[in-house]
């Protein structure tokens, strides 16, 4: 049965309450059947959403090395979920599908072996009242003498880095005590991504883009050859700034939501193929996408967020499983796919959002269908999302471009026992 058909059957027979013109879309998905390792299914290809479709909520807005966009979790979410069902992601990142299942006030578990993830997830579920945070703010003490145990002189001029460094020390020492609030975690989450970043509205003098922080070296170099030296920067004023901006079109119904979600979260820092904290048979909908291969440094990306955060990035480098082949990739796929089946409901689905590797020549939605039939699921179809794109998506090594377009790759499966 194709993709298509099985989902407009889920909607008509099991939640009526779920609307999408599949007819319409129907006339313009263009289909193609392929068979991979024995295994028949077809690419449904479509522009299924966009962003001027759907404007994301602000909340969204944490840079984030390669994470895709809200519009992605939201369409499986709002198609194959109803109110109070459970979404989860065993590759957390950023949060962006929790976040979106949970402003669409379903339950959510998030996994990633990176504890960064969790610091940057679970504040936007308990959005503060600015002028609340503009008052905490005012009196959390910042000590002009601090400086950092490392040398930060090429990122931050002196009286930026003496904030920073007291506000590191400030939300490590109430985390020591257990006494971390809704407002510190708040404050972590925004420093942790105003660190780094190319305009005003960084801590940093101009470098690369948030989601990677350069090294020093690379950072002296930008400087001299930009003829710059890092200004002064407010810290409060760039937090309460960017406070600002995640929050400004989320409503009061949305943050009762995202409250909701955070009574019942389940954070892990486990590897994803080991979840035993998770129930059977628990989980709705998997909405996720996996590291490819090791082109994709996290830790190396992350060692500035590390630091600030008291984390220690070699030793969470060294926990991170990073495949060098495809074999060995696929391997790794393998066992998280057996454990997504295991904590996956009787009819619940799974869509594993995927890239192309090696120039084109090593399409991972190939790979990663006869992984899920193999752990016992049922192979629905491949889902690729192309639209217009303004920006290169060849980066990284990872390129998702297909006829002049940006595509999403997703791989849909079902949980299905007694057939």
């Amino acid at each position: 049965m194709g993709f298509i058909t099985e989902i407009e059957n889920f909607r008509l027979n099991e939640n009526p309450n779920l609307l999408f013109d599949f007819d319409t879309h129907q006339t313009k998905t263009e289909i193609e059947k392929i068979n991979t390792e024995n295994v028949a299914t077809k690419r449904y290809i479509n522009e299924y959403w966009t962003s001027k479709q759907r404007q994301a909520n602000g909340i969204h807005e944490i840079s984030y090395r390669a994470c895709f966009k809200p519009q992605l979790p939201h369409f499986f979410i709002q198609h194959l979920t109803k109110k109070g069902d459970m979404v989860y992601d065993p590759f957390l990142g950023r949060g962006t599908t929790i976040i979106e299942a949970a402003l669409m006030d379903r339950k959510i578990i998030g996994n990633d072996i990176n504890p960064l993830s969790q610091i940057l997830c679970e504040s936007r579920l308990c959005i503060p009242e600015l002028i609340s945070l503009e008052k905490y703010l005012d009196i959390i003490e910042m000590n002009t003498t601090e400086k950092a145990d490392i040398d930060l002189s090429m990122f931050y001029h002196p009286k930026t880095e003496s904030d920073i460094v007291s506000l590191k020390n400030y939300i490590l020492e109430k985390e020591k005590n257990n006494e971390l609030n809704h407002f510190d975690r708040w404050i972590r989450m925004v420093a942790t991504n105003r660190l780094t970043g190319h305009s005003a509205g960084f801590f940093s003098v101009y470098t690369m883009p948030p989601n990677q922080a350069v090294s020093a070296q690379r950072q002296m170099k930008i400087n001299a050859a930009k003829n710059q030296k890092p200004e002064y920067r407010n810290v409060k004023k760039i937090i309460l700034k960017k406070t600002k901006s995640l929050i400004r079109n989320i409503s009061f119904a949305q943050k009762k939501h995202l409250l909701s979600a955070h009574q019942t979260v389940l954070f892990l820092n486990n590897d994803a193929r080991k979840t035993p904290e998770i129930a059977d048979d628990s989980v709705h909908l998997t909405v996720t996408s996996p590291p490819f291969l090791d082109v994709v440094q996290y830790a190396q990306d992350n060692w500035l967020r590390c630091w600030f955060n008291g984390i220690d990035a070699e030793k969470i480098n060294k926990r991170i499983t990073m495949s060098r082949t495809i074999e060995q990739w696929t391997k790794v796929m393998q066992g998280v796919f057996d454990e997504l089946f295991r904590i996956t409901k009787n009819n619940g689905y799974v869509a594993f959002e995927v890239g192309e590797i090696k120039n084109g020549a090593v399409k991972l939605d190939e790979v990663v269908a006869p992984i899920g039939v193999k752990s016992g699921f049922n192979l629905l179809g491949i889902v690729i999302n192309e639209q217009k794109f303004t920006k290169t998506s060849n980066i990284w090594g990872i390129n998702n471009n297909s006829k002049g377009t940006n595509s999403n790759r997703i791989v849909v499966l079902q949980k299905k026992k007694g057939l």
